[in-house]
């Protein structure tokens, strides 16, 4: 698993520089043929971590509950985003998995409620669900990279 941790902080690593980079009207703006922005995209990497792992294991979120809200699945993303919201991701994207793994290292993952992802798969224990959270942050670095294009 300390292969995937790596894996994971790198491409959060890669996102966060994009945050860091970018200026305010570029992170937010929805370019046609595109459903979001590459800040929501990264938002909601941070959201769904939280709630495949901690969620679905029966422990209390590490992050504000209106982020769920505002960028969790099925959340509608909008160009009118608080710059405090961007300076939060900014301050938890790598924070997050970095307290995941110590915790995931504690053992304070013991039960888990199996979960169908709308990718079809399904997850039975918190191995499943940090491997496929770094599929899905993958899946999402990709969306930012070309959205970087598209601005």
């Amino acid at each position: 698993m300390e292969k995937l941790f790596e894996t994971a902080l790198f491409t959060r690593s890669v996102m966060l520089k994009a945050l860091d980079d970018m200026p305010y009207d570029s992170l937010v703006k929805i370019p046609p043929n595109f459903r979001n922005s590459i800040f929501w995209n990264i938002a909601h990497v941070l959201v769904t971590q939280q709630l495949l792992c901690y969620k679905l294991s029966g422990h209390k979120i590490r992050i504000e509950k209106s982020m769920v809200e505002k960028y969790g699945k099925g959340s509608v993303p909008t160009q009118n985003i608080e710059e405090s919201d961007i300076q939060y991701v900014k301050d938890h994207l790598l924070e997050a998995m970095t307290v995941t793994k110590e915790d995931y290292y504690k053992g304070m993952f013991n039960t888990y409620s199996e979960y169908p992802t709308s990718a079809g798969i399904v997850l039975k224990n918190i191995d499943e669900a940090l491997i496929f959270s770094a599929f899905h942050d993958g899946i999402h670095l990709g969306v930012v990279l070309s959205l970087k294009k598209m601005i």
